[in-house]
């Protein structure tokens, strides 16, 4: 094995240390003060996690669940009712378009989306697709909002909530 005459290190552990340091050098001139200040976070006040945060011109939302149909109630030990999939990617849709109002974008901000699905029991256990996407073509490719995000799509055994089929998240990208 070759070794570098300079250190005792085989030559190709050297080629690795020059290559991390180049990278490492590269990394820090990139990095600035500025860009470490312009992060800002929406959060609730007791909330785990930040809604949205802003990074520069763009907002990153978390994962957004439907809101129930039927809350669910502890006391008589029912669970949340959600409904189909159709109507929980409306309902999930609606929640990132008015946290996006908020934040002065709309869906047609949105560069990039993914989405999580699981099966449906009331379809034997299938995935609505189509349910999801028949609720998607409301709000991208219209006449009114002809923008479509970059999207992926992919199925989970499970969400957070019992009873929930999908969750959303977007990077969402504010014009100059």
């Amino acid at each position: 094995m070759a070794r570098h005459k300079s250190m005792n290190v085989p030559q190709e552990v050297y080629m690795h240390m020059k290559i991390f340091l180049v990278a490492f050098l590269v990394a820090a001139a990139c990095w600035s003060p500025a860009a470490a200040q312009s992060v800002k976070r929406i959060q609730s006040e007791g909330a785990g996690i930040a809604s949205g945060v802003w990074f520069g011109d763009m907002l990153y939302l978390s994962g957004q669940l439907p809101v129930p149909i039927t809350p669910a109630d502890r006391a008589k030990g029912t669970p949340a009712v959600y409904g189909n999939t159709r109507a929980q990617s409306l309902s999930t849709f609606s929640k990132i378009q008015n946290l996006l109002k908020e934040q002065g974008l709309g869906m047609g901000d949105i560069v990039m989306m993914r989405v999580y699905m699981a099966a449906d029991p009331a379809l034997g256990n299938t995935l609505d697709f189509a349910g999801m996407n028949a609720a998607y073509a409301t709000f991208f490719g219209t006449p009114e909002q002809p923008n479509k995000p970059a999207r992926s799509t992919v199925q989970v055994a499970a969400l957070v909530a019992a009873g929930a089929l999908i969750e959303i998240e977007v990077q969402a990208a504010r014009g100059k």
